[in-house]
């Protein structure tokens, strides 16, 4: 038997409606400050991710699904989704635009990982992209909307954690001062930390490993060597959070695994998740857009890993799901008058269906219930030669009569009271 692949899994049709609510809620939110849906494709060059997200990182040394083309050029899938939205924001010459560039996107992305909970081979992710704003508060914009949409959904203990990565001259001077120090703790640093001593020391800050996480507990600030203009930015952050309500927590260590962010950057944790406990994160990228070949465009987003917020999102929250009607038809006239029936139904918007295996009233019923039928329309051929259907509530069992002709239309109107409404925002 033919399995899925290790770290990839199937969405089956009753996880679906978790999914698509967290989609919609993600989308709506995005809609409400402005951001507008672009797709890029799902694989790109390689030199296009080597490039964004850093040849020294994990991703590009250790995760990415690489494969040659048929001419031999080098592609990949996406292992994240703000280099392939930069590199349509550049392709197609959107910094001309004098409107705001605000993206967002939804799909799936591709690491060599090892599969956890919450953590695949293919997961899936939603995000949004801002270009073209240096000022602190679309960084503010950015992360209410990541806080709003979290909320919204109900999540269970979010915190929201900031630290100020400083500009690239400000790191420069920070990155000989932590090597000599982390040198001079090496031998207490794992394996992947003491690669990493020359060529990404930062990333050894937000080690996960015990040991690792000791030894550096006394390591030099970055924000001692931050620069005035980068305390200003991020003081003009905080401020605008504190403005609008949004609590968020101080975290040195929160340097993130992409080489591209400078000044802020931001991550929401949930305490309900372990040891790999970020839902989603993000930070300003100012000078990703010109190191991949276009103008000198501040730009800052995040992306939230969908696999996490469904692992999350509590049972007790309401998924408004679509009110089904089931079209009971049985007999010789009664089946076909069923299946016609179906189709008026489906072409007037109202969500129905039939089982054709079904042949007795009973079976019809049965299969009523297991599809979560709302309504259940009777038609056998006794209503069939009277122009009656009989119309059952499967929750109160009630049960009235109804002219055939006059049944889409009193469905109709009965739907548009029954669908649950989502969280109010």
């Amino acid at each position: 038997m033919i399995k899925a692949i290790k770290g990839v899994k199937d969405l089956l049709p009753e996880e679906s409606p978790r999914w698509r609510f967290i989609e919609e809620t993600a989308r709506r939110w995005a809609l409400r400050y402005g951001f507008q849906e672009i797709r890029v494709p799902i694989f790109e060059t390689t030199t296009l991710f080597a490039r964004s997200i850093g040849a020294t990182t994990d991703i590009v040394e250790k995760e990415m699904y690489t494969f040659a083309d048929r001419d031999g050029s080098s592609l990949t899938l996406r292992p994240e989704g703000t280099a392939g939205t930069v590199r349509a924001f550049i392709e197609h010459n959107r910094a001309a635009d004098p409107r705001p560039q605000k993206y967002c996107y939804a799909g799936p992305m591709f690491r060599h990982e090892r599969p956890q909970a919450g953590r695949l081979r293919q997961f899936h992710q939603f995000g949004v992209e801002s270009f073209g704003v240096a000022d602190p508060r679309a960084d503010v914009e950015v992360m209410s909307l990541l806080w709003r949409l979290l909320s919204d959904l109900s999540l269970p203990g979010l915190t929201l954690e900031i630290n100020n990565l400083g500009y690239t001259d400000d790191r420069a001077r920070y990155k000989p001062v932590l090597v000599a120090f982390l040198k001079g703790v090496e031998q207490h640093l794992c394996a992947n930390c003491q690669r990493r001593i020359e060529a990404n020391p930062l990333r050894m800050l937000d080690c996960k490993v015990p040991d690792c996480r000791t030894a550096t507990e006394d390591a030099p600030r970055l924000a001692d060597s931050l620069s005035p203009a980068a305390r200003d930015h991020f003081e003009r952050v905080t401020a605008g959070l504190q403005a609008i309500g949004i609590p968020f927590h101080m975290n040195p260590r929160l340097v993130r695994g992409l080489d591209y962010y400078c000044l802020t950057a931001f991550e929401v944790t949930c305490s309900h998740l372990g040891a790999q406990n970020a839902v989603g994160a993000g930070g300003r990228y100012d000078g990703l857009v010109e190191q991949l070949g276009g103008a000198a465009v501040p730009a800052v987003g995040f992306a939230v890993g969908l696999e996490r917020i469904a692992l999350m999102l509590p049972e007790a929250v309401v998924i408004p799901s679509t009110p089904r009607v089931y079209v009971a038809a049985f007999g010789t006239k009664g089946a076909d008058a069923g299946f016609s029936l179906l189709d008026e139904l489906r072409r007037a918007g109202v969500p129905a269906d039939m089982d054709f295996r079904s042949a007795s009233l009973k079976a019809h019923l049965r299969q009523a219930d297991r599809l979560g039928a709302l309504y259940t329309i009777l038609l056998g051929d006794d209503e069939i030669d009277k122009g009656i259907a009989t119309l059952r509530n499967m929750q109160t069992k009630a049960q009235e009569d109804f002219p055939i002709r006059e049944l889409v239309s009193s469905l109709q109107s009965r739907l548009l009271t029954s669908v649950s409404t989502p969280f109010s925002s």
